[in-house]
């Protein structure tokens, strides 16, 4: 059996990943429904799958979190105790994150064996080039499209779909959370 990956991405509605300036985590627009909805998602057995960059960004603002003795929101502490695999041919142990594992060589090769292995679905949330990378050989099953009520035109980073081919999407499902924030769910087709 194979397991379902899942690439899952938060994005303003112009299609950033991130952002500089003062808008604040979830771009100031999370709200209890959402933040309840991603602790559903998150509270079933799975694994997380991260690439360098973004496993390497998240050590980085957990451990200021850490520092700082803030509370995160119950699932990013979910996600953060969840196993994961972590694809680099730079990083290397021990990673200071519990259950989290490197494995190097090719990402394809990697979660092409990982979704034959596992049984438990994948998912990744960010990893752009990652999932760029998975998604043009065919190995993300879903994807999954957190849209905040944002145009970050002069602030926004990290173009999410930036060198991607070009997908079909099926629209697998859609939700509005507080009355503002989109979660779109598709399944990612080549196009020929």
């Amino acid at each position: 059996m194979t397991a379902t990956y899942t690439f899952d991405v938060f994005t303003s509605l112009d299609g950033f990943g991130s952002h500089r300036g003062d808008w604040g985590g979830y771009w100031g627009k999370q709200g209890p429904e959402l933040l309840e909805y991603r602790a559903g998602l998150l509270a079933p057995e799975q694994r997380m799958v991260y690439g360098a960059t973004t496993f390497r960004e998240n050590v980085e603002l957990f451990a200021e979190i850490d520092a700082a003795g803030i509370e995160v929101d119950p699932w990013v502490a979910r996600m953060r105790g969840l196993p994961a695999t972590v694809v680099s041919s730079t990083l290397q142990g021990p990673l200071g994150w519990a259950g989290a594992t490197v494995v190097g060589g090719d990402g394809v090769d990697v979660i092409a064996r990982l979704k034959e292995e596992s049984d438990v679905p994948l998912r990744s949330q960010a990893s752009l080039s990652l999932n760029r990378a998975l998604a043009a050989a065919g190995l993300v099953d879903r994807v999954e499209v957190t849209v905040f009520p944002v145009i970050t035109g002069q602030t926004g980073l990290r173009p999410v779909f930036e060198g991607w081919a070009d997908f079909d999407l099926e629209l697998l499902e859609s939700r509005t959370f507080d009355g503002r924030t989109q979660v779109l769910v598709y399944r990612p087709t080549r196009h020929a």
